[in-house]
């Protein structure tokens, strides 16, 4: 028999210990550690399969399928790849369940057989979902399952082409004694599925849940596990949401997919730009808009500012949407290079519709639009700012310009704001005016209206 051995297991990051600590020396949690048996496994002898050389191994196109939603489609990179373990992460509520179930109707238009297990609904309660979905394929088949030798016999009897399973952190091994969702039931059970999938090519969706910080519940180890990551980001209470691919084995990680929480379900956005600039108001001093990239697609933002004097000794600085030391940096451009007493303004900086930018290229809109409130002087409605700012009051240039001037024309802009150095290699565009700036005082110039 094997021998069985009490480990304890941070539940936080999956170090082990031998004995219990009150800190994990690891990730620095407290309080994470919980009691595990271990079996230790006997040596087996197993047939060792024999290395190929490389230029012996031929490569076939992977098999695609598409999910009948181009936005998810292009995350994926083109579709959902044969065979391989895809783990979708994000917050309760946000529509991992309903995303995936939205996509067995067109899966199961293709002849391909799906097969939806559930550890948190019955198979009724995903039934009523699937009626509000209008999800009514004779391909789906549903199945109310949490422990994982029966989930994996179930798939091995009905063979089906793509499993979804909801959640990962609902079933257990019965080889391991702790709980469902401890660290351990997580990383076996997504050992099991990875083999499942791999010998009998089927593709596995896998359905995460995320922690109070917004990463996957569970050790690091699972992501590293499987083939493609994504996650679904936005507010639980806002009308769109986000999905990003954080890892992908066949595919790009710069892509987004952008999509509208209606009642029938998730809905594609065709135009994203056109959405995130819905409600925007005209001639108001603070507001800016720039164009982002999100891997070959131009996205247009709305950037807004608020400055507010304060009588306290340290002014508050807050940044929604953009990285909080970039913008505390630009405001000491602006103090420092044109002179803009803000050590005691307040300052708020918020990009419009909840998205989450890391591009520098939003550098110069928020620059313009941070002064635009400090003087109380609005920006040209009609005008699209694009740009990186240096330290010593330069603007840089930016990729893609090309692609990004063509998108704020199609939306009927008619001024950009580029980087001169981009503007020269730039071919004339139809319908709009592009300026030049080589530094933030020459965009001030431009942008805001006497």
């Amino acid at each position: 028999m094997a021998k069985v051995k009490q480990i304890f297991v941070c539940q936080n990051c999956g170090y082990e210990s031998a004995k219990w600590l009150g800190k994990c020396n690891s990730c620095n949690e407290w309080n994470s550690f919980v009691e595990e048996s271990v079996g230790t496994k006997t040596k087996s002898c197993a047939s060792l399969k024999a290395p190929i050389k490389l230029n012996d191994i031929h490569v076939v196109d992977e098999s695609r399928t598409t999910t009948g939603m181009k936005e998810l489609d292009r995350v994926l990179g083109g579709g959902i790849v044969k065979g391989s373990l895809v783990l979708v992460g994000g917050d309760p509520g946000i529509g991992k369940s309903t995303l995936l179930l939205q996509i067995c109707e067109s899966i199961g238009r293709q002849d391909k057989k799906v097969l939806y297990i559930s550890g948190e609904e019955s198979v009724v309660q995903i039934k009523i979902r699937g009626e509000r979905l209008k999800v009514a394929t004779n391909n789906l088949s549903l199945l109310s399952e949490t422990n994982m030798t029966n989930i994996i016999a179930q798939a091995k009897h009905t063979k089906p082409d793509i499993i979804i399973l909801d959640s990962i952190q609902t079933v257990y091994c019965e080889e391991v004694t702790s709980a469902p969702g401890s660290v351990s039931q997580v990383r076996e059970a997504t050992h099991a599925l990875m083999n499942l999938g791999k010998v009998h090519d089927i593709t596995i969706l896998i359905v995460g849940h995320v922690t109070k910080e917004g990463s996957l519940a569970g050790p690091r180890v699972l992501e590293h596990m499987v083939d493609t990551v994504l996650y679904f980001e936005g507010e639980r209470h806002a009308s769109f949401r986000i999905l990003r691919a954080v890892k992908n084995r066949f595919g790009s990680t710069n892509e987004i997919g952008v999509f509208e929480m209606v009642d029938v379900g998730l809905i594609e956005v065709k135009n994203p730009s056109e959405l995130m600039l819905t409600g925007r108001p005209l001639e108001v001093a603070g507001s800016a808009v720039s164009c982002n990239i999100e891997g070959t697609r131009p996205m247009l933002i709305e950037v807004q500012s608020l400055t507010s004097f304060t009588s306290f000794g340290m002014p508050r600085r807050t940044a929604t949407g953009i990285d909080y030391n970039r913008m505390v940096l630009l405001i000491a451009v602006l103090d420092k290079r044109l002179g803009l007493d803000l050590g005691s303004y307040d300052a708020y900086v918020n990009l419009a519709g909840g998205i989450k930018v890391n591009e520098p290229a939003l550098d110069l809109a928020v620059v313009v639009s941070i002064a635009s409130s400090f003087k109380n002087k609005p920006i040209d409605s009609e005008m699209v700012i694009i740009g990186e700012v240096g330290l010593t009051g330069e603007v840089r240039a930016v990729t893609l310009p090309e692609k990004r001037v063509m998108e704020a024309a199609k939306l009927g802009f008619k001024k950009c704001i580029i980087p001169k150095s981009n503007k020269s290699k730039l071919p004339k565009i139809q319908g709009i005016e592009v300026i030049g700036v080589d530094t933030v005082k020459e965009a001030l110039e431009a942008a805001l209206i006497k």
